[in-house]
């Protein structure tokens, strides 16, 4: 009998495989993007030294606090908008898109399309 993997460990696996080709460096870091059923959380790392330069989720009060609910489109590109503007405060303006092995539509396309329209270069 054929039995098929779950979502997860098909997200996993493709998220491992966009991890072998696509790496942040200094000058070019990766905005990592994970969604749960809940919330949303992204993540500008320099893989080089393995720090997390700067952070940003729908769980934090601030941004909480903005929007209606955590689970959304809206919310989604509002946490983009957020995220690029803590970027180009810290001086980062380019950046390499991690999808994190989910699909490129709804909430995580309107967070790459909300950090583009904000001045983020991906």
């Amino acid at each position: 009998m054929v039995s098929k993997k779950s979502r997860a460990e098909v997200r996993i696996k493709k998220h491992n495989r966009m991890r072998n080709r696509y790496s942040g460096t200094a000058e070019r870091p990766r905005l990592s993007v994970f969604r749960s059923n809940k919330h949303m959380y992204a993540q500008i790392i320099d893989d080089t030294v393995g720090n997390t330069l700067v952070s940003a989720s729908t769980v934090e009060k601030d941004v909480a606090t903005q929007i209606e609910q955590t689970d959304n489109v809206e919310a989604a590109a509002y946490l983009g908008t957020v995220i690029a503007k803590r970027a180009l405060e810290k001086g980062i303006e380019t950046v390499v898109f991690d999808r994190g092995g989910f699909i490129y539509q709804g909430k995580v396309a309107a967070l790459a399309d909300a950090a583009r329209e904000a001045g983020l270069k991906f």
